[in-house]
């Protein structure tokens, strides 16, 4: 196992207002603009296109109809994912879930465009909550243990063009979403507008849906999910000596690995990296969540 140090975190603090947090609270979701910057977008879909059009199977998610293509676990696969798990604006997501979190996928899609006989009210995936063997075994008063952080690399500015849609406030239900007689989505569902380098937060308890993609571009996204120490990751058990060699301290931790052993009894085995970040900033390393 690689060995890690107590060094220093050399983050920048990237505040979420009050208003922003109790949003995420409310309403189960939350748009970051301007995470990715333009050299960034480039250099990953010089990686992704390739990765997309090979034969690869290794990571490979299901495929269906052509239209959609995945690969789980791509922090793995290339280099160019790695900058992504530890983003210092989209960390700050420790203001909402706390400092005792891991990456629990890290997941490529391309949803490409649908034919053009689609109708805008189609759905896929369908409308669905995120870690769905929690919900099986907890029913739909599951806590919040996933918070999922989508980078866009292309434009999605304009409606239908494949977006994650989502309903405001699901997160908050103790049973299944309700969705009229005759109709596709719940009321007062929600289309974000993204530009390439947003990034769209939501949590496991919230309800969403795929958008159909009625443009002529490929929606292209990677989709960074981080949550408790204490949840088993969904792409992954263990992460290679290989990848473990090129990440930093926080890196290691956040793909499972110990940060400080202690001889006498620490839960999760150590501290974390991120936990004295959170102090210096006024935000709490553990966050009760309702």
């Amino acid at each position: 196992m690689t060995e890690t140090t107590n060094e220093p975190l050399n983050l920048k603090w990237h505040t979420l207002a009050d208003d922003e947090i109790h949003k995420f609270d409310d309403e189960g979701y939350l748009i970051v603009r301007n995470v990715v910057d333009a050299p960034t977008i480039d250099r990953l879909i010089e990686v992704t296109d390739p990765l997309m059009a090979s034969d690869r199977r290794g990571n490979r998610g299901a495929r269906h109809s052509n239209l959609y293509d995945s690969f789980r676990n791509c922090v793995s696969i290339d280099d160019a994912f790695i900058p992504l798990l530890t983003n210092q604006k989209i960390l700050s997501v420790v203001q909402l879930l706390g400092a005792h979190i891991q990456l629990m996928t890290s997941h490529l899609i391309y949803k490409h465009p649908d034919p053009p006989d689609k109708p805008n009210t189609a759905r896929s995936p369908g409308w669905h909550r995120d870690y769905a063997r929690a919900t099986k075994v907890l029913g739909n008063g599951v806590p919040r243990i996933l918070l999922k952080c989508a980078y866009y690399l292309t434009d999605l500015s304009e409606p239908n063009s494949g977006a994650s849609l989502v309903a405001p406030g699901s997160n908050q239900l103790v049973e299944a979403i309700e969705i009229p007689e005759g109709q596709t989505d719940p009321a007062g569902f929600v289309e974000p507008h993204l530009q390439p380098g947003d990034c769209f937060l939501f949590e496991n308890r919230t309800w969403h849906a795929g958008a159909a993609n009625l443009s002529s571009r490929t929606r292209k996204a990677i989709m960074f999910g981080y949550g408790y120490r204490w949840v088993m990751p969904m792409d992954y058990r263990t992460q290679s000596e290989a990848l473990l060699k090129k990440l930093d301290t926080l890196g290691q931790y956040l793909v499972g690995e110990d940060f400080q052993k202690t001889p006498e009894y620490h839960p999760g085995g150590g501290d974390s990296p991120l936990a004295s970040w959170c102090e210096q900033h006024g935000a709490p390393a553990v966050r009760p969540v309702s």
